[in-house]
């Protein structure tokens, strides 16, 4: 049963992960358990059964195309506020908003600068700085943004840092932030003066730009502060040693995280229950850029939703091949009963090359009455306080404590990741759902009340979680875990 699809975009450091946790690589479309491939169109999501898992979510592209990406966050920040949604540049989306940029590019004078992005491009291509309405491209669609023209410098050089962000589940929203990542810095001192304007290798930040330049310099020790790739680590160390606060500084990179994904949260759970089957089949990966400005003041650039996974030197391959074994433990693979694999599809387009085709029947599991009672009953609360949300956790039903059961699990297969939400503090952001969900505020309760001891927790709760274990079999691999070898030598990559 262990079996992986391949697909023309999975990553080296994903096949070999894979291949050396025992699976073998399948064509057919039917019987494999995980897939690492591209981005599909949401009906496509259908033909996923209950026991495969691909790397995305039906419409993430919310946050992963610029232009969306934007809009979504500009509603948020109408909603709620500068206060909490202030952590992305000025943004104009042409031809739609030419009247308003038009407007605050004379209202803000001679010395501004603008950057434009083609709305889903990727790797810096077709990204330039400018000054003048002249030189505004007559192509369209088009990203005009506010330049972040003070930018924090080391040893004079601009950088952004690569975020690993992994998200489980939708509903209820599970979110993880891997606790390294990249320092990706521009190969050409910054300079703040108009005539450079036109230097990509000094206001990109890209490795795939920089790499051209002959100045680059290579990195290949995830400790050194040295060249122009560093491990993320090494930058709080470089930082720490400066006297900077960089726990604060992480807060505050988590925190445009979780607001960021909740941003997306109403499309995705919308598309999820119209095409997908089981809340399980789906995951991703998402890749954050956030800069510093000169005050230490995170900003979001774009979010990927195909981070690159190219591990050329040893830094890359320290940092990824980490992170993707540690994401595919997480993911925890569910091995089905024999007869839970059906046959191929009889569509005409259920080819074995494509995961799109066929149109399976949705089975997913149905809530009792009581369950549909008591979630109507917390949500249906205009004006509910901490003491009556609290005693949510008082009788739990079945459904409670398979998701419950679920996520305490899937908490110890964590590595090296560092869950965000649902976390002891994350109640403050379940005002910034468009939606209130059940899920969330049991999962919330849940960390407030066993979070400093987990253990207690599931003791206390342990007569519900035998009716479980009774009523939902499921096999999974070493206690739902990737059987990766404990010493896995990632340097033979």
């Amino acid at each position: 049963m262990l079996k992986w699809k391949m697909s023309t975009v999975t990553p080296n450091v994903v096949k070999n992960t894979v291949a050396r946790s025992h699976f073998k690589v399948t064509k057919k479309s039917h019987d494999w358990l995980g897939c690492w491939g591209h981005h599909m169109k949401s009906p496509c999501f259908k033909t996923i059964g209950e026991h495969q898992k691909l790397n995305h979510f039906p419409g993430t592209f919310q946050i992963g195309r610029k232009d969306r990406l934007w809009r979504n966050l500009s509603k948020m920040q109408v909603r709620f506020g500068k206060q909490e949604f202030s952590f992305f540049p000025r943004t104009f989306v042409l031809p739609q908003d030419i009247k308003l940029l038009r407007k605050a590019w004379e209202d803000g004078g001679s010395r501004q600068k603008w950057i434009i992005k083609p709305p889903a491009s990727a790797r810096g291509i077709g990204i330039q700085v400018i000054h003048k309405w002249s030189q505004m491209p007559r192509k369209r669609p088009l990203l005009v943004q506010k330049y972040l023209h003070k930018p924090y410098l080391i040893s004079g050089n601009k950088f952004d840092l690569r975020i690993y962000v992994y998200v489980t589940s939708y509903d209820p929203l599970r979110v993880y932030v891997f606790t390294d990542g990249l320092v990706r810095f521009a190969s050409c001192k910054y300079s703040s003066s108009m005539k450079t304007l036109g230097n990509k290798f000094m206001h990109l930040t890209n490795y795939s730009v920089n790499k051209k330049n002959s100045e680059y310099q290579a990195n290949s020790d995830d400790k050194a502060c040295q060249g122009h790739k560093w491990a993320l680590k090494a930058l709080w160390q470089y930082l720490g040693s400066k006297g900077i606060n960089t726990t604060l500084l992480w807060d505050k990179i988590k925190d445009i995280v979780i607001k960021t994904v909740i941003a997306s949260e109403p499309y995705v759970n919308s598309l999820l229950k119209m095409n997908v089957r089981s809340p399980n089949s789906c995951h991703e990966l998402f890749g954050f850029d956030i800069m510093l400005d000169e005050n230490l003041k995170p900003w979001i650039l774009e979010v990927n939703i195909s981070p690159s996974l190219h591990s050329n030197t040893a830094l890359d391959v320290s940092i990824k091949g980490q992170m993707i074994r540690d994401l595919l433990n997480l993911a925890g693979f569910r091995i089905p009963q024999r007869e839970e694999v059906s046959g191929p599809s009889t569509s005409p387009s259920g080819s074995s090359s494509s995961l799109c085709g066929g149109n399976r029947d949705r089975t997913k599991p149905e809530l009792t009455t009581d369950e549909k009672v008591k979630r109507a009953f917390y949500l249906s609360q205009r004006y509910a306080d901490q003491d009556f949300y609290s005693s949510v956790l008082d009788v739990l039903t079945p459904d409670d404590v398979r998701v419950l059961a679920e996520t305490e699990d899937e908490f110890t297969r964590k590595g090296e990741f560092e869950r965000v939400f649902p976390s002891p503090s994350s109640s403050r952001y379940l005002r910034f759902f468009e939606c209130p969900r059940y899920l969330n505020v049991l999962l919330d309760q849940w960390e407030q009340k066993h979070w400093n001891n987990r253990t207690k927790g599931e003791m206390k709760h342990q007569s519900s979680a035998h009716h479980l274990s009774s009523n939902h079999r499921v096999r999974s691999l070493s206690a739902s875990r990737l059987p990766v070898p404990s010493g896995l030598q990632l340097e033979h990559f």
